[in-house]
């Protein structure tokens, strides 16, 4: 019976301590969650205000796993770019370390009681009385209450430790690194299952305080804890855009590799800990366990934070766009090198962004092709919105690109890489224009299925042809980007240009006699518009292929 009193008690305990800090949090975003939202879509490039303004928001809300799930959300709506996200999650680490300094000065050193239900009896009452709209202050402060009651609850419940009785632990503690590993891995498992680094950590502490767990092994498991609570960031990105999922990515990375480091150079970040918090460790565990938790975040942010943008290009690399996924905010920076820059790396840099670009032009032309061929409101549900987004990322390429450029162009370069720049900036500007005439061809087929315009069988059957040699040319463009044509290749380009002028011309003089015998005027409008914008498309391929020519 004293067993099953204990696991009821314990469970009764963890159940206060855990609904006492959601309830504080969702009370404190309820109230502040605006100005927060607004502290987050203002978010500049500067990476020291980034890490201040995750530990801020940290501190007010009390949870690491709330601001950056705030920070996937944001990231996925494009209010923050991957880099801005890379030094919140690196402030919001470091803010959740106020909790366990919280319930290490405050928890043990008095009768929590004596003011936690004073204070819930308050909250209450805010939340009762509707008239002075204090709900949400009320709900936060309800769960102060409720948090530090469960943690006398989850304390009281310990039965008191002595030497002997923990003896079991000694397995797990004196078996080098062994017993490290099994400390990470248990405060894994525990913040996973709650869902709360905090939470998790005021259990270490509580567990500690009882004389439950040894120095070694409580630090181990805080170590585990700062894995584990990347849980809920991974959850919040499946299912999301691709730079949100790289914002997961990086919390999962910097926690883990921190982790990796604090293992490595485990002894002397305890000697370290132990060097700052005067006392002996008995007589002050807890407070050593808040100072390890904040040493080992405030470290690992001075250590990674000089490389955000190192970070952010490995997240890019290990995971790229779906087949059919277009990120919503391109980012591309130039970084100056100084007089000695190497000009031949950032030209690769720039070949690389432009070949990605011709990606985004092929997979819209292939888009509209399916339109042409199917012409049906399952197009316009598929493949509208994606075509509008890919249109609007193609525009913003183009001005980074071109940016990257005309900075490359203030380079210690020679003449050929001068032209060479003169020519990539061309491509650009021709490659944006080929999205423009996809867009359009799409706008075209979204009038031509809501208004029903009929066309005749023949008719769209003769731009199957028509729309086969466009797409030779595109594909011909992307697997020649950032090649150099001889001759021979050149002359390819230019029998497609020419069959497609060829074609264009038919089709029109086709159309134009329809109209003559009174065929319907705006759907033969509209056919000519089709194939007009098609051609287009055709000219401004054979235009980078001249300029591929030219390299």
């Amino acid at each position: 019976m004293n067993v099953v009193s204990f696991i009821f008690q314990l469970i009764g305990s963890l159940g206060f301590l855990l609904y006492g800090m959601k309830m504080m949090s969702d009370g404190i975003q309820k109230s502040a969650g605006e100005s927060l939202h607004r502290i987050l879509g203002l978010m500049t490039g500067n990476r020291i205000f980034a890490v201040l303004t995750g530990l801020f928001i940290t501190m007010i809300i009390q949870s690491s796993s709330a601001t950056t799930v705030m920070v996937v959300s944001f990231v996925n709506a494009g209010l923050l770019t991957l880099q801005q996200s890379i030094g919140v999650i690196f402030g919001a680490n470091i803010g959740t370390t106020i909790t366990a300094w919280i319930v290490s000065l405050f928890g043990f050193n008095f009768d929590i009681s004596l003011f936690a239900i004073p204070v819930f009896g308050i909250g209450y009452f805010l939340t009762f009385i509707k008239r002075i709209h204090k709900e949400t202050i009320g709900e936060a402060l309800m769960g102060f209450g409720l948090l530090f009651l469960g943690l006398e609850l989850l304390s009281s419940s310990m039965p008191s430790m002595s030497a002997d009785n923990v003896s079991f632990l000694s397995q797990f503690t004196n078996n080098g690194p062994l017993s490290i590993f099994i400390g990470i891995i248990a405060g894994l498992l525990i913040t996973v299952i709650l869902h709360s680094s905090s939470a998790s950590t005021a259990i270490i502490l509580t567990m500690s305080y009882n004389k439950m767990l040894p120095w070694e092994f409580a630090a181990a498991m805080v170590l585990g804890s700062n894995i584990g609570t990347t849980i809920d960031a991974v959850l919040a990105a499946i299912g999301t855009k691709v730079n949100a999922r790289r914002a997961a990515l990086i919390h999962v990375l910097f926690n883990v590799a921190g982790t990796i480091l604090a293992v490595i150079f485990f002894r002397p970040l305890l000697t370290l800990v132990d060097f700052i918090v005067p006392g002996s460790v008995d007589a002050s565990i807890t407070t050593h366990i808040a100072m390890l938790h904040t040493v080992f975040n405030l470290s690992n942010t001075i250590i990674f934070l000089p490389f955000t943008s190192q970070l952010a290009h490995l997240t890019e690399r290990l995971i790229r766009p779906k087949s059919n996924e277009t990120p919503d905010v391109y980012h591309l920076d130039f970084a100056d090198p100084g007089l000695k820059g190497n000009a031949t790396a950032f030209l690769i840099r720039a070949e690389k962004e432009i070949a990605d670009m011709t990606e985004v032009v092929t997979r819209m032309f292939n888009r509209i092709s399916d339109g042409i061929s199917s012409r049906d409101q399952t197009f316009l549900d598929q493949h509208l919105n994606e075509l509008a987004k890919e249109e609007n990322y193609a525009d913003q390429m183009q001005e980074g690109i071109s940016n990257f450029l005309v900075h490359c162009m203030d380079l210690p370069i020679n003449d050929k890489q001068r032209n060479s720049i003169s020519d990539m900036l061309h491509i650009v500007d021709d490659l944006e224009s080929m999205t423009d005439d996809c867009y359009t061809v799409a706008l075209l087929l979204q009038r031509s299925i809501e208004k029903h315009m009929v066309f005749a069988q023949e008719d769209m059957e003769r731009l199957n042809p028509y729309m086969d040699l466009a797409k030779q040319f595109v594909h011909f463009i992307k697997d020649n980007i950032n090649k150099h044509l001889d001759t021979e290749r050149l002359q390819q380009a230019q029998n497609l240009e020419d069959q497609i002028d060829m074609f264009r011309k038919n089709l029109k003089r086709v159309a134009r006699k329809r109209l003559e015998k009174g065929a319907d005027v705006k759907s033969e409008l509209l056919y000519i518009d089709l194939v007009r914008n098609i051609e287009k498309i055709g000219d401004r391929a054979f235009s980078i292929s001249e300029a591929l020519f030219r390299t």
